[in-house]
């Protein structure tokens, strides 16, 4: 079993009769081989091109000897940090520690550092020196530049600077880390590799033909700075410098996304498809249980949502992969022996995009493709998602193939064909389709960078008329968003009565989450909106993020004195008391009277079924 896994000691190699790996990942996940980890994909790839590779995952950072477990390597060390942030992956929005870990060994938290790859860089300088040094990995990829740091609150250098990494590799970086590879294979000196694009490095000039980026020291001291800082990188598509100091981080146009045959190949690589099993006895890795039987069809959205990293990381330009390697794939699911005949998703960042947007090599830098109503250009196409679904659904041994990474109801509702939508709704929802329309108040869909509220409930109309005439009894679970900047009490208060009109129920909603690399996150700290430099109001207080979070969930008796409260203070009297139009109702001797005690019976009643999140209209 262990020998279609790389190797994580000394015995691995010699078992492989290796003396030197050429290269060691050092990753903050568990190690798991499966095309859904970055690590896995990195390292299967620079198998593939013919090195070595060995695989430190989670070492014990508070020393260094675990650093030491497969020796000096050849060519160089790679860090990540894993597939999400090390912040994100420890904090909550409200910066709680988070209990659990679902990349960690049973799925306990404490297994890797807080900003895992400057802890994971020192550590290897520590032991080996001036040896080659390469970040990747999505907390890498998005802290390139300056960028504020909402667990610090304030701005910090790129992370480049604070890791003294000699490259950097953001986006997805299969092309990227083979050029890096064979150039140092034959002979480049590591400080000489600053040609290849989708990498950014350290310099003592700023080099020709470089964009400036408003400098460090600026962006840190003035928050129009950073607006103006933010928008740059965004619109920008060659290679833009930025000065931290006496130093300049150079960061290189993006890499071509990979073709269709290169993504193809990339997935065809003899990944083990599991968690290593000396993990088994701690219970396993619990974030294979979402991806094993899943099938990822493309990368790359032009969606382009501000408070989304994905376009920012992966791009706008949407690469899929052929049918044949979907299927192929699909074959070995069918054959493991957990599998129950249920693909669990056909998708990607966004599953219904199996193209790019209108044919172009490059996305534009003004105009977005959806928002604020469709390009002229936007092709809306459906027919491909729907071929590959059916041959899915055609495969001997599945029952099922659903998909849960997410519709983007706008592009689908924009398809004049409702073939697609009906066959959607037929076959490929598991009684419950996760669609984000975030919010309904204009003024912040327009700050998201989402369509108004009239194409969610179109959207909505047609689900459920479309689920009346098939017979089935199936539900939209809208994902929503408090505290997002733009958003007022009074926005808030919005949005929970068309949760009362509409009788949705969520059972879960996300606070806004400022994260590195994104519009929203510069609208957060600055108060600006980049994209016109208009001001913007932010909910940054705890107690109105709590306010605004708790009116989204109005029916739960624990939220009554936080919802009173909001209510109060945006004068919405009105909503208090024992009306069916109220969201709670009053008090009486110290207790909750009125609307509110119904509203708790009725919690009670959806908990015991299941918690049904809406009803059929």
């Amino acid at each position: 079993m262990e020998n279609k896994f790389l190797p994580i000691c000394e015995n691995d190699m010699k078992r492989r009769g290796i003396d030197v790996l050429d290269f060691i990942c050092v990753i903050g996940d568990a190690y798991v081989d499966h095309p859904s980890f970055g690590h896995a994909v990195i390292s299967r790839v620079l198998e593939s091109a013919g090195y070595t590779v060995g695989v430190i995952a989670q070492p014990d950072w508070r020393g260094a000897e675990d650093f030491r477990r497969l020796g000096r390597p050849r060519l160089g060390v790679l860090v990540a940090s894993g597939n999400m942030d090390s912040m994100v992956c420890h904090y909550t929005a409200a910066k709680k520690k988070r209990g659990g870990d679902l990349y960690s060994p049973g799925g306990k938290a404490g297994k890797r550092p807080d900003r895992a790859t400057i802890v994971y860089c020192n550590r290897v300088r520590e032991v080996y020196g001036d040896i080659p040094l390469i970040i990747g990995g999505v907390e890498a990829s998005l802290r390139r530049f300056a960028h504020y740091d909402y667990w610090d609150d304030r701005v910090r250098r790129s992370i480049l600077a604070d890791s003294r990494a000699d490259l950097l590799v953001y986006g997805m970086g299969e092309r990227q880390i083979v050029q890096i590879a064979d150039r140092l294979r034959n002979g480049d000196k590591i400080k000489t590799i600053t040609d290849i694009d989708g990498t950014a490095y350290l310099a003592g000039a700023i080099p020709d033909g470089c964009a400036e980026i408003p400098d460090f020291e600026s962006v840190r001291g003035d928050k129009r700075q950073y607006a103006l800082a933010c928008k740059l990188q965004y619109e920008l598509r060659g290679a833009a410098a930025q000065r931290h100091f006496d130093k300049w981080v150079v960061v290189n146009k993006p890499s071509e996304p990979l073709s269709t045959r290169e993504l193809d190949a990339v997935y065809a690589l003899p990944y083990a498809r599991d968690y290593h099993p000396v993990y088994s006895a701690e219970g396993g890795i619990p974030a294979i249980e979402e991806v094993k039987f899943s099938l990822t069809s493309g990368r790359g959205c032009f969606g382009a949502c501000t408070f989304c990293s994905i376009h920012f990381h992966q791009g706008r330009i949407v690469t899929s992969r052929s049918h044949e390697s979907i299927l192929a794939e699909a074959k070995k699911i069918i054959r493991d022996k957990d599998f129950k005949g249920y693909i669990h998703d056909v998708g990607g960042p966004t599953a219904n995009f199996r193209a790019g947007p209108c044919g172009k090599k490059t996305a534009c830098s003004h105009r977005q493709c959806l928002f604020p109503s469709p390009c002229e250009n936007l092709k809306i196409d459906h027919r491909d998602y729907l071929s590959l679904l059916r041959k899915l659904r055609r495969l001997d041994g599945v029952k099922k193939v659903f998909v849960r990474s997410g519709i983007r109801y706008d592009y689908l509702s924009y398809d004049g064909d409702d073939t697609f939508f009906k066959e959607l709704v037929e076959h490929h929802v598991s009684g419950q389709l996760k669609v984000a329309p975030e919010h309904i108040s204009d003024n912040v869909l327009r700050l998201m960078g989402k369509p108004s509220r009239e194409v969610y409930n179109k959207f909505s109309g047609k689900f459920y008329d479309l689920n009346k005439k098939l017979g089935k009894k199936q539900f939209l679970v809208p994902y929503l968003m408090s505290s997002h900047p733009g958003s007022t009490l009074t926005d808030a208060i919005a949005l929970a009565l068309y949760l009362r009109d509409n009788r949705i129920n969520p059972e879960q909603v996300q606070d806004f989450y400022p994260t590195p690399g994104t519009m929203a996150t510069c609208m957060y700290f600055t108060g600006l909106d980049p994209r016109s430099m208009e001001k913007v109001y932010v909910p940054a207080t705890y107690e109105e993020k709590q306010m605004q979070r708790a009116l989204l969930q109005y029916r739960k008796p624990s939220n009554y004195s936080l919802v009173l409260k909001a209510l109060t203070l945006a004068g919405r009297l009105d909503l208090i008391g024992n009306s069916p139009k109220c969201l709670i109702g009053g008090k009486r001797n110290g207790k909750n009277i009125g609307r509110q005690s119904g509203v708790a019976k009725n919690q009670k009643r959806a908990e015991k079924r299941g918690g049904a999140t809406q009803r059929k209209r």
